[in-house]
């Protein structure tokens, strides 16, 4: 079974700060050790005991970490995925590694008020096993890519398109465009890619 868990919220969850005003002088970066995540805890270099390295714009980790409370569960859920692996990557825009507008934390969308237009881009891999109804063991892939769509794209039936009409990709947060899926799991009789966008495959959509 696929495991697409809004993703959005475990990010937004952390640490982070929208673009509310002009930039500081100086932007402080992860090295300074002045940086702290929403429940006040410091934000360190490399990866931290739950698998986010903030410098480096990824997660290596788990479901269960992802959350950022090393529990068994996922955001209080205790179904089986909480243990599947779980890779993401971002760009500057998805979540800075930097505060440039003073707060305290990392910047997402610096420069714009909310994610459209601002070029921000998520990738996720997930790996893992559930048990089918049959009782056997099936492994899953899975794989997407998202970015954040433009201001002059349009929303039509849930799809995303561009200004000319091409389609761009399924809306997912409302914000954003799936443009590229893949899936594997033998028991379920998925093998490979589920969606391409006929627009823009490659990562990124920014405006300016």
């Amino acid at each position: 079974m696929k495991r697409l868990i809004s993703l959005l919220a475990i990010i937004l969850f952390l640490s982070i700060s929208a673009y509310t005003g002009a930039a500081t002088a100086d932007c402080v970066n992860v090295q300074s050790g002045a940086l702290v995540d929403s429940a006040g805890n410091t934000i360190q270099t490399g990866y931290d005991q739950f698998g986010y390295n903030y410098q480096a714009h990824k997660f290596n980790g788990t479901y269960d970490g992802s959350d950022r409370v090393l529990d068994g569960t996922y955001w209080g859920d205790t179904a089986d995925y909480v243990d599947d692996k779980l890779m993401m990557k971002w760009n500057d825009a998805w979540l800075s590694n930097k505060d440039c507008d003073g707060d305290g934390k990392l910047d997402r969308h610096f420069g714009h008020s909310s994610y459209v237009g601002s070029g921000a881009w998520l990738t996720n891999n997930v790996e893992g096993e559930y048990n089918d109804a049959d009782g056997n063991v099936c492994h899953y892939t899975y794989f997407v890519k998202i970015v954040a769509v433009s201001t002059t794209d349009v929303l039509v039936g849930g799809i995303w398109h561009d200004e000319s009409g091409v389609e761009i990709g399924p809306e997912i947060w409302s914000q954003f465009a799936i443009i590229q899926s893949v899936y594997n799991d033998p028991c379920g009789g998925s093998h490979g890619l589920e969606y391409l966008s006929p627009a823009r495959p490659g990562l990124g959509n920014r405006e300016d």
